[in-house]
Formats: C-alpha cells, structure tokens, sequence
C-alpha cells in the first residue's frame, strides 16, 4: 500500500531436492503457511534462477582457505554480527583449545548449508507449533467467527498435501487430530450424555475421510502404514473419542431438514451445482485399452454405490450413509452418457444383479442390508434409453425393504453367500426409515412413468409396489401418481395405468381399514 512505509525483511530458504525445508522471516508473520515475502524470493528464485547466485557447502568454501583467509573470516564474521555471536564465538573457541571438551571428541563439524544425505527423508517445511496453535484457537472459537471455514482450508491444505504426495499431509493431520482429540467440550459433551452439534459432527466427518484417504493411499509404505494404524488405535481408545454415529444422549434430531425428499430432491441438489464438463482422459499405465480417467472414476463409483453394507445403528451414522449416496449420486448426474460409459453402466448392473453378498442388488441380502432405491433410480434413468430390460430388471431387484418383512427369506443354505441373510426376527431402530421409504415410493413413480403404455411392465410394477411397499401412504400417492400419468392432457386416457390407481387405490382403502379400531 501506497500509505505504508516500505519495510525491508530478510528471508532464508533451504532446498532439499527440489523441496522447501526449512524458511526464517524477519517480518515475525506467525501463520500456518507461508509468509508474502517468503512466497515472494520463492518465485523469484524460480522466475529468475540465473539471479539468485548458487554457492558451495559453506565447509568446502572454508577447506579452500588457508590460515589467514580463515582467521580473517572469522574475525570479519565476529566484528560484523559481534553483539549476536560473540558470546558464542568466545565459548566455542574455549571448548575447541580444551583437549578434553566434548567438542573436540567429534570428527568434523556440523554444516547446515550442506543438506541432508540421500538416503535422509525431505519433507516440506511445516510449522507443527503454528498448525496446533491455529487449530486450537479455531476450536476455542466454538464454530463461531468462521472458524468452521478456517478448519475446512485447513482441511483442503491436507488435501492438496495428499494431491502432490507431500508427506507433511499426514503430519499435518495428525496435529489437527490431537488438538481434536485435546477439545475440552468432548469430556464434557460426554459427562453431561449431550450431543455435539451438526457442524462439530461434520468436522470429525472430514476428520476420518481425510485419514481414510492415508491409510489407503497406495504409494505409502508399509512402516508408514503400521505407524498410523498404531496412532489411530491409540486415539480410538480414549474415552472422549466420539463415536460414528455421534449419539451420546437420548435426544433424536428432527430429521425433516435433515435429508432431502421428493422426487426434486436430487435435481419409486443437481441444479445448485455448476454446470462442468468431463472429458476422457487416456490413462496409459496398467490399464486396458480404451479405458480413462473418467471411466475409471464412474465405474469405482459404481462398485461403491452397489456394495452391500449393514445400516450403521446410529441416528448420525444412518443420515450421513444418505447423504453421502445421494451426494455421490449428484456428482454423478453432473456427467454426460456417452458409448462408452453406457457400457460401464451395463457392465456394472448386471454384476451387481449377478453378485453375491457384496452386492447390495444380489439375489440374497442380509435383512438390514442398506436399501438400494435411490441407486437403482439413478440407474433406471441412466440405464432405460440404452437398455430397458437391464433397467427394469434392476429396479424391480431394489424395491425390496426387507427390514419391515415379517420374516427374511432363508435362502438356499447349502450357497455359503445366502447365510447372510439368516438373522433373527426383530426390528432394528432405522431412524431415516420415513426417508427411505420415501426413495422406495419415488422409484416405483419413476417405473410407473416410463412404463406408460406398456401392459406387461406395469403390471410387473404394481406386483412389485403391491408386495414391497407398506406404507398406506406411500401406495395412496402412487395411486394419485398413477391417474395422473394415465390422464395427462396431450394423450388418451391410458386404461392400464388408471387399472393400477384404481388397484392402488383399492389396496390403500383396505390397508387403512384394517388399521382402524373395530367397535363392538
């Protein structure tokens, strides 16, 4: 600024194979990252290397010297600096004229302008003081003052770490993990049986998402490895650690602004995000022909969003399993079919029809296995121009909700990947269940929709929504979705989808019915 004095600092920097390890600033700037002088001699010195004057180990400079080069080196060095290093140029020469000094026992001197060996690790210059200090004080803060934000830049700095394969990812994290790990407010949150706030959760949320991506990262090695396994253990035993699912106390959050609902939630969340453009990138190594970045990317999606997993028992735990599919899903539908990745799609739907207890679209699932609606739906759409039979076949296969069956069918049990599904007969706490039936009623609508027209496939819809869905609810909207898909104005009356509202309709009148108490 031009009102402000112009003010001189002095900077050093230390290289180590192309690495910052080590910066000093006069201008005392105490921060996490790199002061504005220190990022200023930096791109000088990469603008303008023939500039910046590259100089010898300062121990080869002294070997070339004689005597008297030395001790006019030396004595300069003292007269220049004399208030600063005179104290210590007085008792190190005492220590070097004492035969019996420790000094003197060792071969050689120290030389900091040297560098480290090869065989040394180099990292990245970090300020571990200033990271536990700067996430301290964010905590402190209680969410209040952009806290929140500041620990989330610190989040994505551990990100970008991660991205460039800087060791100093993992040092960092494991600063921000103790100073969590230190937050008085998790003793007492946990003395006082009280849970800690939303955005407190989505913290320690990131917090194990960033750890998960270093323990799985495949460039670590297996020291590495064996090190944080040992640490996080270590940390999982505290008692103050939270768990997953967040609940320590008794009460239960109102979920109605908790997950989105209807059939415009993902827009039986879209349209806020900015329209990008993907593109194929060849990926060369180890990977078949035809095959990118992007195929990669949507088919490991895929197999994610497909696998079998148990609901979690926790309310926290069941909302962020909802959140993160539809989130993913989202992130999904940002991406524009082509040939190739219609193939994928295919490939992978007829897998997960095809799989065994990984798959969570497989013939036999565990009776609390996560319910499959809002995937398939995505799948319906994604599959129906392409392939109407894998689409229709695949939809059907996830209307199931087997949590609310009486009895879970037993299978064939001579098949070792149908004894999963053998569980007693109880009825789990499913906190998101109203949400999930919901995703089941919004798949059936989407069936009903593009069935419209064909007698076969509606037919096989209502059987479907008839046997799975049990909500009365539920089945009375279909109905209502119904007649009105039969009776828009641009087209006849379609007799069999006005059969089905008028089955559905049916079905809700003699469900509600029987639920109503009989007088004597």
């Amino acid at each position: 600024m031009q009102s402000e004095p112009e003010t001189v600092c002095n900077v050093a920097i230390s290289f180590d194979r192309c690495k910052i390890t080590s910066v000093t600033c006069s201008c005392g700037n105490k921060d996490i990252f790199y002061c504005a002088h220190v990022v200023a001699l930096s791109l000088y010195r990469i603008r303008k290397p023939d500039q910046v004057k590259l100089h010898l180990p300062i121990s080869e400079t002294l070997f070339q010297m004689n005597r008297d080069q030395l001790q006019k080196f030396v004595q300069y060095l003292i007269t220049v600096h004399h208030t600063e290093v005179l104290p210590t140029a007085q008792k190190l020469a005492d220590e070097i004229l004492s035969q019996n000094s420790e000094i003197n026992q060792v071969h050689g001197a120290p030389d900091p302008t040297a560098g480290a060996s090869i065989d040394d690790e180099n990292c990245w210059h970090l300020d571990e003081e200033q990271v536990q200090e700067q996430v301290k004080l964010f905590l402190s803060q209680g969410g209040y003052h952009g806290s929140g934000k500041q620990l989330n830049l610190l989040f994505a700095k551990v990100r970008e770490m991660l991205k460039m394969r800087d060791s100093n990812g993992a040092r960092m994290l494991t600063l921000i993990t103790e100073q969590f790990m230190a937050d008085p407010r998790l003793s007492l949150w946990r003395q006082q049986g009280t849970t800690m706030t939303d955005k407190y959760r989505q913290l320690w949320d990131e917090l194990g998402a960033l750890w998960m991506c270093i323990v799985l990262n495949p460039h670590c090695k297996l020291e590495q490895k064996s090190s944080w396994l040992k640490q996080l253990k270590k940390w999982n035993s505290v008692d103050v650690c939270p768990w997953e699912d967040g609940n320590h106390g008794n009460e239960l959050p109102n979920l109605t602004n908790a997950l989105p609902q209807g059939a415009n939630a993902n827009q039986e969340n879209l349209g806020q995000c900015k329209s990008l453009e993907y593109q194929h990138l060849p990926a060369h190594k180890f990977l078949e022909e035809g095959e990118s970045y992007l195929t990669l990317a949507v088919e490991v999606a895929l197999i994610g969003l497909g696998q079998q997993r148990i609901m979690p028992d926790g309310l926290y735990a069941q909302e962020k399993v909802c959140r993160n599919e539809e989130q993913l899903i989202s992130k999904l539908q940002e991406i524009e079919l082509d040939d190739t990745l219609v193939k994928i799609f295919r490939k992978q739907a007829v897998f997960l029809l095809e799989g065994g207890p990984y798959s969570g679209l497989g013939e036999v699932i565990h009776r609390e296995s996560v319910p499959m609606h809002t995937f398939a739906k995505y799948l319906f759409t994604s599959l129906l121009p392409h392939d109407a039979e894998l689409a229709y076949k695949t939809a059907l296969r996830a209307m199931r909700l087997l949590v609310l069956e009486s009895t879970a069918p037993s299978g064939d049990l001579s098949r070792p990947h149908h004894i999963a599904s053998v569980v007693p007969n109880r009825y789990p706490r499913w906190f998101t269940l109203s949400h999930i039936e919901s995703q089941q009623c919004e798949l059936a609508s989407t069936m009903l929709t593009a069935a419209k027209g064909d007698v076969r496939r509606l037919e096989t819809v209502l059987e479907s929504i008839q046997k799975n869905i049990h909500s009365s609810s539920h089945i009375f909207k279909l109905a209502q979705d119904a007649f009105k898909i039969a009776t828009l104005m641009d087209s006849l009356p379609d007799i069999t989808l006005l059969k089905v509202s008028l089955e559905l309709g049916l079905q809700t009148m003699m469900t509600t019915a029987l639920s109503l108490p009989s007088k004597s």
